[in-house]
């Protein structure tokens, strides 16, 4: 009985010894295939040999000698732990090949990333650049008095399209942007009542272009500081209002704040957009935030519009942890309600600065712009002239610089408070912005750190911004731009920087 039973062990530990050395040579060229072994590659074979040079060992014992059972069970127990190793390396093997996999495509992936991030950025500004140049001209020719009236109404027109265009554009690359996972929710202190205040002017000036009348409401106790994203905020908000008038041809647009105490110190703050306009039907309601969504041609051809704005404005609500729901009935308006929630601050935690800034903002006359004498950073020579030409409506001087390296010097060989602020592009030749900025903060001079720098620039995204302050400019706006937020930033600016060279002093 025990002559069989060596015999089978012994065979058995030779077949599995020819198994494992197939394994191992699949296992090999595995390995080859993964990874480039150059004139090293040999090594990989040696374990093959060591293998074959065993199973030999194995038959000359097996047939030509006399094993007892302890040898069989030598020999079987060789060919099992081979085959357990071979197996166990095969697996080590395979999970490292996938993290590897796996790091390569995280890496590609960030790689991606980024460069789509700044082909976003660089195709932002290309965009925005003669934009800039358009409805900035555009609004330099109506400033004129003595226009024929057929040619105001053609120049309205043309500013009316630009304005159409660019809020394409910005909503294009906002949602690419999003998608693009780069934007990071900002957590500031804010005022409530600032912030409506800024909407309401805004859309107050847009409803009256139209006819329409614009009605805003806070319930007590909204008012207040809180934390959160404010220019995001906006930007939803201005989207939903100016989705409202759209589609609105004669009646009423109404915003109500409302406030709903949550856990805590967050509370959920409503924003209830109600317009009198065509409405929505019950078939298209659920479709109403999808991309590219629109109800019908006639719609399209009516109120234009491209189908993206309330995709764009849900995708920022969403951002920021809440949402928007809308309800409507066809022919009788529509309801948007965004939903925010937002921690509340309490007004002895409100930083400092920002109570200096309004105590500041309320107590003293604004700053007259007359006289003030600004220096221009573009490389574009059209907007440099456009920026001059609205500093001149306001009775401001200024001097024009083609690149940061070329401010830089002026600066440096001017007299100290010399310019009341800098408007500087970021995207420049031999000196972009962000360097030029470094640059004169770093100046030993009483100036150098005041002046206020305002980066002026087609560079819109919120990255763009963040880059912007990090690199110690006050201030970010984005072509085009408006001219009365240009007028009131420079106010608001030179006015900190005066009370700052007060309180030096």
């Amino acid at each position: 009985m025990d002559h069989w039973i060596i015999e089978a062990m012994v065979f058995l530990g030779s077949f599995l010894m020819v198994y494992n050395i197939w394994g191992f040579v699949r296992y090999t060229r595995y390995v080859k295939q993964k990874a480039d072994f150059g004139k090293n590659s040999n090594v990989l074979y040696v374990p093959v040999l060591f293998l074959v040079m065993f199973l030999l060992g194995y038959l000359v014992v097996g047939f030509f000698g006399k094993p007892d059972l302890v040898m069989a069970g030598i020999l079987l127990g060789g060919s099992v732990f081979v085959f357990i190793m071979y197996r166990a390396l095969k697996q080590i093997t395979r999970i490292i090949v996938d993290n590897e996999e796996k790091m390569s495509e995280l890496l590609a992936a960030e790689k991606s990333r980024k460069e789509k991030s700044s082909f976003l950025s660089s195709i932002s500004h290309e965009m925005r650049t003669p934009m800039n140049a358009i409805l900035g001209l555009t609004r330099m020719a109506l400033s004129h008095d003595d226009l024929p009236e057929k040619t105001r109404e053609e120049l309205e027109m043309i500013g009316q399209s630009g304005k159409h265009l660019l809020g394409l554009i910005d909503n294009t690359l906002d949602m690419q942007y999003l998608e693009s996972g780069d934007y990071q929710v900002r957590s500031e202190y804010f005022c409530l009542k600032d912030m409506t205040d800024q909407i309401r002017a805004i859309t107050l000036q847009r409803c009256k272009e139209k006819g329409l009348e614009f009605r805003l409401e806070m319930d007590r106790g909204t008012e207040g500081h809180y934390m959160g994203d404010v220019m995001l905020i906006k930007q939803v908000l201005l989207a939903i209002l100016d989705n409202a008038i759209m589609y609105t041809e004669e009646g009423s647009v109404k915003l109500t704040v409302r406030r709903e105490k949550t856990e805590g110190d967050t509370c959920r703050l409503r924003f209830i957009v109600e317009d009198t306009g065509i409405g929505i039907s019950p078939e298209f309601l659920p479709k109403v935030f999808d991309l590219f969504a629109r109800e019908d041609a006639s719609s399209k051809s009516r109120y234009g519009g491209s189908g993206i704005g309330l995709a764009v404005a849900r995708n920022k609500a969403r951002l920021m942890g809440g949402d928007i729901v809308a309800s409507s009935e066809k022919g009788r308006g529509s309801v948007f309600e965004v939903t925010l929630p937002l921690p509340v601050c309490q007004e002895e935690a409100v930083p400092e600065t920002e109570e200096k800034q309004e105590s500041t903002e309320n107590t003293e006359e604004p700053v007259s712009l007359e006289g003030l004498r600004i220096l221009v950073v573009d490389d574009v020579e059209m907007n440099t002239e456009i920026t001059s030409d609205l500093l001149e409506l306001e009775g401001m001087e200024s001097e024009c610089a083609q690149n940061g390296q070329i401010a830089l010097d002026m600066f440096r060989a001017s007299p100290e408070f010399y310019y009341d602020a800098i408007l500087m592009d970021l995207r420049m030749p031999v000196m972009d912005g962000l360097e030029a900025t470094r640059a004169i903060r770093g100046l030993e001079r009483k100036d150098a750190g005041q002046v206020p720098i305002i980066a002026l620039t087609a560079n819109a995204f919120e990255s763009d911004r963040e880059k912007s302050l990090e690199a110690g400019m006050n201030a970010h706006l984005g072509k085009p731009t408006d001219p009365e937020s240009l007028y009131e930033t420079l106010r608001q600016q030179i006015q900190l920087c005066r009370k700052e060279r007060v309180v030096a002093q």
